[in-house]
């Protein structure tokens, strides 16, 4: 009898850890939850029901100092318990007890930078924007500070997470260790607002320009080894300009990161990494190969009218049964969305799927999530309005209006549902003076109001353009000037279950997914259930065939076409002599090759091209017959090639022309 007594203990105990995980851990550990910047909050708490009674909790202090124009993030499984991670652009860091909001430590790490310091910019003082990136494993904090001194520096930081004290090895100095074909990065000129991305141990951090686009900066993505922060890599665009502006910064769909340009100067027709989705690879590195970028045919009308593709950060978007269905997003200025396939970008071409938005995008981050009536993407844009859109299961996927809620204030959605599929809630602040400063919130399918506001009590003060809030366990966090707002379920205390995060299909020669988009993630339970809450499983998404995007045409397709048939790789190009020979340049010249979207050059002052001009290793020049070679040395022999490219591949080399630039 004891025997049996003890065995049905055993049993009932083990059912009830199973049931019951309340040791489980909830983190957030960056912007929008996961690397692929969905946006998605597993929380089985948050019911339509529960969601419309939301309400401040009064008793959370989270005052801290400085403006915030960056997410807070969630941290459990330390020494002090559950954290609130906020940062400022006084450059203070902050943990807070998640229940209380009251400090647990708290550091400044430089003086931040006023704007009678730049050049232009429309933040005043500028310190910590970006949002920063949590590494569970190590419990290490990474960000982004300018710090003012001598010379004004973004340096990369990694603090211990649960005491505030900077890792050896860190701080990295980026204008020491940045560079890329041959230019140093500067600080001075180079603002870093977009969230940080880590990914099978690099950290990505991205950058642009300041507002009023002054100065010769670039679009940047720096990368580091979390592990030997002095292994840095970079990317940046080749023209001036092309700025990497949304608020999310770098997306991944657990091994490539995406990245979103802005416009470029000075190109003179000739598209250099402005105005475009990138595809990187670990480190970061670049192909240059047409799978690796797309850009709207537009560009450069795009370009001349300021009206940039990168105003939104990319989004990874996976949609199961269309062809292709592993997706990325971009959302422009010029009140278009495009999706396009993110494992053959297809280069200068039409999207897989186009369509007119209704109004600008600038500055924020995008949602994507599913429901049993298809898969969404959702965004809030300068028209006031908070928009839904479907993508269709089809080949090629559509985007088709799905609803729209006005609401002013620019800022970032973010989503939250009971089970993965089920009670699809899309929340919004909205933000700064144009808008309440309240929440809001609206059925995922339908646009239905949930939660409008509250009353006196939820009305938050200083909140900034661009940012986007966070869950956990049960509440809303959302960051603002001087304070931490915690919003709460009127329910009793959540009880923690754990679910899975869904994580997009990566790319078909991917390696495994990085922990930190792949990790099960717990959050919470509004009441006591004696069954677990559903555990979502990814859906598989099958693999695409990579297909190639019509030639360039002069103006931009506003609506999804049918993927076109592959055209066949080009022919090597004919070089032709150089022309306007300098001192110090040339002209490269060469003949059109039927099919080619594009020609890549090469110069050296080896004919067997054993080294490479700074600068000319791979270019792409676009669609065109000649280039002009620049900063060359007077009285030297150079030499060129080039090769031919479309989404199906890229021809041999051309023949090598030489050419001796004039002693004076």
């Amino acid at each position: 009898m004891k025997s049996r007594i003890r065995t049905f203990v055993l049993i009932a105990a083990s059912l009830c850890r199973a049931s019951f995980p309340v040791n489980a851990q909830v983190n957030v550990p960056q912007e929008h939850n996961n690397a692929s910047r969905d946006g998605v909050y597993i929380d089985p708490g948050f019911t339509p029901s529960a969601a419309a009674n939301l309400a401040r909790d009064l008793n959370f202090d989270g005052t801290i100092v400085g403006n915030v124009y960056a997410q807070p993030l969630y941290i459990e499984g330390g020494p002090n318990g559950p954290m609130i991670i906020a940062v400022t652009e006084s450059n203070n860091v902050y943990a807070l007890r998640a229940d209380t909001g009251t400090v647990i430590w708290q550091v400044n790490l430089g003086t931040p930078v006023s704007i009678s310091q730049l050049f232009c910019g429309n933040i005043d003082p500028i310190g910590i924007t970006g949002t920063p990136v949590v590494d569970l494993a190590s419990r290490s904090l990474f960000l982004d500070a300018l710090i003012n001194g001598p010379t004004i520096k973004h340096f990369i930081y990694s603090l211990n997470v649960d005491t505030g004290v900077t890792n050896a090895g860190w701080p990295v100095d980026v204008n020491a260790t940045a560079n890329y074909n041959g230019m140093s990065f500067v600080s001075l000129i180079q603002e870093e607002r977009g969230a940080l991305a880590l990914v099978n141990g690099i950290v990505y951090v991205s950058y642009s320009g300041y507002v009023g686009d002054c100065q010769n900066y670039h679009g940047w993505v720096v990368g580091m080894d979390i592990s030997n922060p002095s292994n840095v890599h970079a990317w940046a665009t080749t023209a001036v300009g092309g700025g990497i502006w949304g608020h999310g910064g770098v997306a991944s769909d657990g091994t490539n990161m995406f990245v979103v340009t802005g416009i470029t100067f000075n190109t003179g027709g000739n598209w250099m990494g402005g105005e475009a989705i990138i595809r990187l690879q670990a480190g970061p590195t670049w192909t240059g190969q047409p799978t690796d970028y797309w850009v709207p045919t537009n560009w450069f009308s795009l370009d001349n009218s300021d009206t940039d593709l990168g105003g939104v950060s990319a989004t990874v978007v996976d949609v199961p049964g269309a062809t292709p269905s592993q997706l990325v997003l971009a959302l422009g200025k010029d009140s278009n969305a495009f999706l396009l396939n993110r494992n053959n970008l297809g280069g200068i071409t039409s999207a897989v799927a186009a369509a007119n938005v209704g109004g600008i995008n600038r500055g924020t981050s995008a949602v994507t999530y599913r429901t049993g009536q298809g898969t969404y993407i959702g965004f809030h844009n300068d028209a006031g309005t908070v928009r839904a859109y479907r993508v269709t299961a089809t080949n090629p996927p559509t985007i088709v209006f799905a609803w729209s809620q006005s609401q002013s204030g620019r800022g970032s959605p973010w989503v939250t549902t009971t089970d993965g599929t089920n009670n699809m809630i899309v929340w919004y602040a909205a933000t700064t003076s144009s808008g309440d400063q309240r929440l809001h919130a609206y059925d995922g399918d339908t646009g239905a109001v949930i939660y409008a506001g509250g009353g006196a009590n939820e009305l938050m003060s200083g909140t900034q353009q661009w940012n986007t809030g966070m869950v956990a366990r049960g509440r809303i966090y959302f960051g603002a000037n001087n304070k931490i707002y915690a919003f709460r379920l009127s329910s009793a205390t959540p009880t923690p279950t754990a679910t899975a995060t869904r994580t997009p299909t990566s790319t078909p020669t991917s390696t495994p997914t990085s922990t930190a988009t792949a990790t099960a993630t717990a959050t919470a339970t509004a009441t006591f259930t004696p069954t677990p809450a559903p555990t979502t499983t990814p859906s598989p998404s099958p693999t695409p065939t990579a297909t190639v995007p019509p030639s360039p045409t002069p103006t931009p397709t506003a609506t999804s076409t049918p993927t076109p048939t592959p055209a066949p790789t080009p022919t090597a190009p004919t070089a032709g002599k150089a022309t306007n020979v300098t001192a110090i340049s040339f002209t490269a010249n060469w003949k059109s090759v039927s099919g080619a979207t594009g020609y890549q050059l090469d110069v050296s002052t080896s004919a067997s091209f054993v080294t490479y001009v700074l600068g000319y290793k791979n270019l792409d020049v676009g669609n065109t017959t000649s280039r002009s070679v620049t900063g060359l040395t007077a009285n030297t022999t150079y030499y060129y090639r080039l090769r031919a490219y479309n989404g199906n591949g890229t021809s041999p080399n051309s023949n090598v022309v030489r050419v001796k630039t004039k002693p004076h």
